[in-house]
C-alpha cells in the first residue's frame, strides 16, 4: 500500500472514531465535508433561522463565525485526546496568518549584504513570521535588528553539505548561540546513513542538541538524496537524538520539499516532533500543500509572494 492510500485510510478510519464520541469532524485543509449533519455549535445564538443544524453542513460557512473551538471545548479535547496535531476554527480552511506564523524566512545566499539581512528581519518583523533563517555570520546581525520582537534568529549548522566532524558542529552551534541563535538547523551526515552508520548519524546530531542547550533543534536529512527507508531512518534516528523538527531539504540539494517526503516525515515521528518542508516552496498553494501533508513549519526565501497569494 502507497503512503497516500495509507494516508487515506487512516484519516477515515479516525474520523469515524471522532465522531462516534461526539465531534462534528470534516476532513483537513480543504477536502470535501463529510457528508453528515452535526449540531449547531451555538456561536450563531440562531440568528439567520438556522435553527439546530449548523449552516456549515449545508453551505460550508460557519455561523459561529470562527469560533467554534472556543465554544465546544469538550468537543475539541476529544479531537485532541484521538491524536489530532492542530485543531482550528475553520472546516480545513488554511489562512495567511496560519501559513504565516510557520514560516523560517529565509536568506542564506553567499553573497548576501548587511542591507539584505536587515531587510529581511523588517520583513519578518512585519508579517509576523517565525523567525528569519541567515547564515552563522549574519547571526548577531539579526538578533539585533530582532531585538525586543517575537521573531526568532535560525541559522544553519554544517550547512549545506553535512559533511564536517560532530566536534565542529558543535562548536559551529555554540558560537552562533553566544551570537544570539534561537533555533539551530543542522545538516546531517548524509554519506553516513546512506553507509549505513546509524550510530554515527546518530550521535552527531544528539552532539549538536546537546550544544544547543535546549533551543530548538532542527535535523535537515536533504530527502531529494534519500530512499523512502533512509528518509525513516533519518527521521527515526532524529528523534533518538532528541531533535525538536526534521526538515526536508537545504534548498541547496538536487529537490526541495515534496508531500510525500513530507507526509513520510509526519508518519514516521508521530505528533510531538515538528517538520519543517524547506526547499522550492514559492507559492501559497504550494505551502498550503505541505501543511496539509504534515507540516508545522516552512522555510522559505519567497514568503512574501507567498503571503500575497494568502490574501
Amino acid at each position: 500500500m502507497d503512503i497516500d492510500a495509507l494516508v487515506a485510510r487512516i484519516t477515515d478510519e479516525v474520523m469515524q472514531e471522532l465522531n462516534r464520541k461526539g465531534a462534528s469532524v470534516a476532513p483537513s485543509y480543504g477536502s470535501a465535508p463529510i457528508a453528515k449533519e452535526h449540531k449547531c455549535c451555538g456561536g450563531c445564538g440562531g440568528h439567520g433561522g438556522c435553527g439546530s443544524v449548523c449552516t456549515a453542513s449545508t453551505t460550508g460557512e460557519c455561523s459561529g463565525k470562527g469560533s467554534c473551538t472556543s465554544l465546544i471545548p469538550d468537543k475539541v479535547q476529544a479531537v485532541i485526546d484521538a491524536g489530532a496535531d492542530r485543531v482550528t476554527n475553520g472546516l480545513g480552511t488554511i489562512t495567511g496568518r496560519m501559513v504565516a506564523d510557520m514560516i523560517d524566512h529565509t536568506l542564506l545566499k553567499a553573497d548576501a549584504k548587511r542591507d539584505d539581512i536587515l531587510k529581511l528581519c523588517e520583513e519578518a518583523r512585519e508579517n509576523r513570521f517565525a523567525s528569519v533563517c541567515v547564515n552563522p555570520a549574519w547571526v548577531s546581525t539579526a538578533a539585533d535588528a530582532l531585538r525586543g520582537c517575537s521573531v526568532k534568529v535560525c541559522t544553519v549548522i554544517g550547512f549545506p553539505l553535512g559533511a564536517t566532524t560532530s566536534f565542529a558542529k558543535a562548536n559551529e552551534t555554540r558560537d552562533a548561540i553566544a551570537n544570539g541563535a534561537d533555533e539551530i538547523d543542522m545538516v546531517i551526515n548524509i554519506g553516513a546513513l546512506k553507509n549505513h552508520q546509524d550510530d554515527l548519524v546518530e550521535n552527531d546530531i544528539r552532539e549538536v542538541v546537546r550544544a544547543a542547550g535546549g533551543r530548538i533543534v532542527k535535523v535537515i536529512i536533504e530527502a531529494a538524496m534519500l530512499s523512502d527507508e533512509e528518509v525513516v531512518r533519518a527521521c527515526r534516528l532524529s528523534r533518538n537524538a532528541g531533535v525538536d523538527f526534521v526538515k526536508t531539504s537545504t534548498g541547496f540539494g538536487p529537490g526541495g520539499a515534496t508531500a510525500h517526503h513530507v507526509a513520510l516525515m509526519r508518519q514516521t515521528v508521530g505528533r510531538n516532533i515538528g517538520v519543517k518542508a524547506s526547499g522550492g516552496i514559492r507559492d501559497f498553494e504550494t505551502a498550503a500543500e505541505m501543511i496539509k501533508a504534515g507540516a508545522t513549519r516552512i522555510g522559505a526565501s519567497a514568503s512574501i509572494k507567498i503571503m500575497k497569494g494568502g490574501n
